[in-house]
């Protein structure tokens, strides 16, 4: 460990830390991620009587960065006060850009994401809530791909954070069909985003519990997830939540509802689309009592209406993300079984990282398959059980 000590004023606030912040003990005082929302929050960490510092053994890339930053400055002719400005942010990004960069650190937007969605009464939950669902806009609208990787790789593994890390794919599923297929204008895209991580707020607890519980629910677990729509609505608006669009589409985000979105109302449509959704992104989940789905099964779920009719909003869910989407287990023809990485020119051509080889031994190295061709033509999804490889979602998201 190789401790600095750390300007305060260098710390961007409302962003997520491109390191962790420690004590000159070398305790941890923040970790990497965490976002730091008011001058207040900051200055109490000085009131607790320690120096902060970073460890550059463990934020050398964003410490060098740094230093890069004000060497530059240095040698051109900003004035001081200017110098002294300068913010630290992740490695390679600019200030503006580090709001999307750290929206990449998924494990970090779980943990920040769960904390926030088991306490709704919190004082500072509103800013908390709409800086989350800024990152989540901005990455689903700039980085598609990466972002529907990562979030339904991790979904298909996540039972401890289960209702976060559900609440997070359904929104970026919702907003970058709503976007891409569907044409709605911005508003309502953000609208359904907001709706989408809003809809289980009620029983955040209660669904990181059940994920985890492998004997059947009781009396008083049942009336609680019968009732938290109608819940949820009601916390939002008791913290601040005023848009009638919202809440009704939280309200009824559960209802059977069949038939073309242009008879619906905004409000219709926001909802029925959530509800495709969530019946997608549940059916990848995994729960202590069962394995996760393959996601073929999960995509024909969302597909079919209640009466077993073709689903408009399904349709653009498949549309859009594809038959095997990003963060999706196949086999190609040439008998490789790898992991969808970006989506291709049709709903069944994306592109493919090799994990295994025809013998079905790890890889070593992630081979990029374009399943275009005919050599690398997918013949069906792998279920995630059937791939035990280590994988690392950094370099996954590398290859996007």
């Amino acid at each position: 460990m190789k401790l600095i000590a750390l300007n305060i004023e260098s710390i961007q606030l409302g962003q997520p830390l491109p390191f962790a912040l420690r004590a000159a003990s070398g305790a941890l005082l923040a970790r990497r991620g965490y976002v730091i929302r008011s001058r207040s929050e900051l200055d109490s960490l000085i009131t607790r009587g320690v120096e902060l510092c970073i460890d550059t053994t463990e934020s050398g890339d964003s410490h060098r960065h740094y230093l890069a930053r004000l060497q530059g400055l240095l040698l051109s002719d900003k004035s001081l006060g200017h110098i002294a400005s300068v913010k630290l942010a992740a490695a390679g990004q600019s200030p503006r850009g580090s709001a999307l960069g750290a929206a990449l650190d998924w494990t970090g937007q779980q943990t920040r994401a769960t904390q926030l969605l088991r306490s709704p009464q919190s004082a500072d939950f509103s800013s908390r809530f709409w800086a989350l669902h800024e990152d989540l806009v901005q990455s689903s609208q700039q980085v598609p791909d990466a972002t529907l990787l990562a979030l339904v790789h991790i979904s298909a593994q996540e039972t401890r954070m289960y209702s976060a890390t559900h609440s997070m794919l359904v929104a970026c599923v919702c907003m970058i069909v709503a976007r891409s297929t569907l044409r709605w204008p911005e508003a309502q895209v953000r609208r359904v985003g907001c709706a989408a991580l809003g809809m289980n707020l009620a029983m955040t607890e209660l669904q990181d519990q059940l994920a985890l519980q492998t004997e059947p629910l009781d009396a008083g677990q049942i009336a609680a997830v019968e009732s938290h729509a109608l819940r949820s609505a009601d916390l939002l608006q008791q913290m601040g939540f005023d848009d009638p669009v919202v809440l009704e589409a939280v309200r009824h985000h559960h209802h059977r509802a069949p038939g073309s979105l242009a008879n619906k109302t905004e409000t219709q449509q926001v909802a029925r689309l959530l509800q495709r959704a969530d019946i997608f992104a549940a059916r990848l989940a995994p729960r202590a009592a069962r394995t996760p789905m393959p996601v073929t099964a999960a995509m024909q779920a969302c597909y079919y209406d209640e009466e077993q009719q073709v689903d408009e909003a399904g349709v653009a869910i498949v549309k859009t993300l594809g038959v095997y989407p990003p963060g999706a287990f196949v086999r190609l023809t040439s008998q490789e079984v790898g992991l969808v990485f970006k989506r291709g020119s049709t709903a069944t051509t994306p592109r493919v990282a090799v994990l295994l080889n025809r013998d079905d031994m790890p890889t070593g190295e992630m081979i990029p398959r374009d399943t275009a061709l005919p050599a690398w033509k997918i013949t069906g999804a792998v279920a995630q059980r059937d791939v035990r490889v280590s994988i690392s979602l950094e370099r996954l998201l590398a290859l996007v």
